[in-house]
């Protein structure tokens, strides 16, 4: 067999487990891998977006413990603990000991990944395999020629690589019209944008679209910059400076919600397969070739959640979930209810006592960590779902994952309450649109809706898309010739029964359908993979020399990837299809074998 020359293109933390699960896998790799090529178009390897010092602040927290973290060489927290006090102030790190609980700078988070994929490219490079780390090297296109085997790989001075295997790993992605206009920020990275200079105030209203842990990245380094937090007998307390006269952050939220607190967990792991597996859930889908969410709910999620409340002593939630007719949406209704306050920061004042008693006496909420699996189980068979399902999982299941299971660090939740008590923030509920702003406008203007269909309008001085990265269209790839000769294609679903867009709650969805062999198809965002990462060309085979692991490119077939673990669990997939390939004479049937050959047969792609 002719080894492969691999290229990785990106080197953040999805990158970082798929050298990882490499390294893990050597032996039966080495047969298959001769190089690795890694691009990197930033400055630091390692690191990613998120936690690299050209894009974070040292004030803005991870959302994640050291023991949420999966496996590395070494854990973060006893890489912190290596660390000499002098450097862990540098990353806002004041308080000893460390702890494997506790959550921490995100710039020292992406320090620690930087060392570690130093660890894990000479572990590589021990194992035999060639290693080439190409940084500052933006790669502009991605080539298959019609009679070539080699993938031809481009950056921006227009030098050319080849290679046999692509993995797109390329993280966050912020374009050049992210820049401001009349004050408008469509997101808030790189942090440093939004910083007032020093000496320099903002003395007026700052907007926020969303009020998730961006938003609260953008009043960490604000805060920080207008005022003072002082620790008290009665807790944080902040203080605006006396130059900040009318300082004041407004967080605009759909439906007026703060997230969750951190909560204390039984297995902080997510696991793909914690309460099933996959046979089973393969033999849940129905003779149309359609796993329902109905399906999935009633014969896994309904037995595991009552087992969760048994644990959490919430014996009315499981009567309602013993009654067979108490659907998933009556669930979903029933848990966000429980998460409104009439006010948020009060209900967050009181959530906070709870959740440190949790954490305290080490009380597990169950049902929460328990649902959190569920959905991250269901996020990896989603080729399986119809149109219907996946507008389902979009309207319904992700707000509530992010709204009410997200959970926010207890540190963050002290800053906003400080905040608040200081007359420093307010959330605003209602949905929020931009208005298209005349030439001559020097503000944001924007409309907010109410449930009950009341709208006002204001404007601000600077407003900050805090709603996270949203999917990256085909139009928006980045590797123009993979879009030009059909090497990907739209994301896709496809719905059950012709749809009736008038009964459709958006009745924009109809610009998202397309029909083909008396089909209706939903376009669901994004590109379109296998359950292995390959991307799928225009024809509807799977591209076996180029995976894309990027979430903002495949979240329309896998909308819940989100996250470290995410990372781990996807890097692990595409290692584990390279490894089964591999393997000779094997009479058994893996997961990736058979939801492949599922999603071959049952007509979807």
């Amino acid at each position: 067999m002719n080894k492969k020359r691999l290229a990785i293109i990106g080197s953040g933390p999805t990158a970082l487990y798929l050298l990882k699960h490499i390294s893990d896998n050597s032996i039966q790799l080495q047969n298959q891998i001769q190089s690795i090529s890694i691009f990197e178009k930033g400055k630091h390897m390692g690191m990613g977006m998120p936690y690299n010092p050209e894009t974070t602040d040292k004030y803005n927290l991870a959302n994640i413990s050291s023991e949420e973290i999966p496996k590395l060489p070494q854990t973060f927290a006893d890489w912190l603990r290596t660390q000499k006090k002098q450097v862990l102030k540098k990353w806002n790190i004041t308080q000893f000991p460390i702890e494997d609980s506790e959550v921490y700078s995100r710039l020292a988070l992406g320090q620690y990944f930087h060392e570690q994929y130093q660890l894990l490219i000479t572990k590589l490079k021990d194992s035999g395999f060639i290693i080439n780390e190409l940084i500052d090297h933006k790669v502009i296109d991605i080539v298959i020629e019609d009679n070539n085997t080699e993938v031809k790989v481009i950056i921006e001075n227009s030098k050319t690589y080849e290679f046999d295997k692509v993995v797109i790993a390329t993280g966050h992605h912020w374009s050049a019209e992210d820049e401001p206009q009349r004050g408008y920020h469509a997101s808030p990275w790189p942090i440093q944008k939004i910083i007032p200079k020093e000496d320099e105030y903002f003395n007026f209203p700052i907007g926020t679209l969303g009020a998730s842990l961006s938003a609260f990245d953008v009043v960490t380094s604000l805060a920080h910059r207008h005022g003072i937090f002082k620790k008290t007998k009665k807790g944080l307390v902040f203080h605006l400076h006396e130059k900040a006269n009318g300082f004041k952050i407004i967080l605009h939220s759909a439906q007026g919600w703060l997230p969750h607190l951190q909560y204390e967990q039984e297995e902080p792991m997510r696991e793909i397969y914690r309460h099933t597996n996959r046979e089973e859930i393969l033999s849940l889908v129905g003779s149309n070739g359609f796993l329902t969410i109905d399906t999935f709910y009633d014969k896994i999620c309904r037995p595991a959640l009552i087992e969760a409340f048994k644990k959490d002593r919430k014996k009315e939630t499981i009567k309602l979930l013993q009654n067979p007719k108490f659907t998933f949406e009556e669930f979903i209704t029933l848990m966000s209810k429980k998460h409104e306050y009439v006010n948020s920061f009060a209900g967050m004042e009181k959530e906070k006592k709870l959740a440190l008693n949790a954490l305290k006496n080490n009380q597990p909420i169950h049902w929460m960590e328990t649902l959190d699996d569920l959905m991250y189980c269901l996020n990896y068979h989603t080729e399986l779902l119809s149109a219907e399902d996946h507008l389902f999982f979009r309207k319904e299941i992700m707000p509530f994952q992010m709204n009410v299971v997200a959970a926010l660090p207890i540190n963050s939740a002290n800053v906003l309450l400080a905040m608040h008590k200081a007359n420093c923030i307010d959330l605003v509920e209602g949905k929020v649109t931009v208005i298209d702003a005349d030439k001559n406008d020097t503000e944001t203007k924007i409309e907010i809706e109410k449930e009950n269909g009341t709208v006002k309008t204001a404007s601000y001085k600077m407003f900050i898309n805090c709603s996270g990265q949203e999917k990256v269209e085909i139009e928006n790839y980045p590797f123009p010739s993979m879009r030009k000769f059909g090497i990907i294609q739209k994301a896709r679903a496809q719905f059950k029964r012709k749809p009736n867009f008038k009964k459709l709650d958006n009745p924009d969805i109809e610009k998202d359908t397309f029909y083909k062999n008396k089909r209706t198809f939903l376009f669901t965002g994004g590109i379109d993979i296998d359950p292995t990462y390959k991307v799928i060309r225009k024809n509807g085979t799977s591209e076996d020399k180029i995976h894309d692991i990027t979430f903002t490119h495949t979240s329309g077939c896998r909308p819940y990837s989100y996250g470290l673990q995410a990372c781990n669990a996807t890097s692990s997939i595409v290692v584990d299809s390279w490894i089964i390939l591999d393997k000779e004479n094997s009479d058994s049937k893996t997961s990736v074998e058979n939801i492949t050959k599922l999603y071959e047969e049952d007509g979807t792609i």
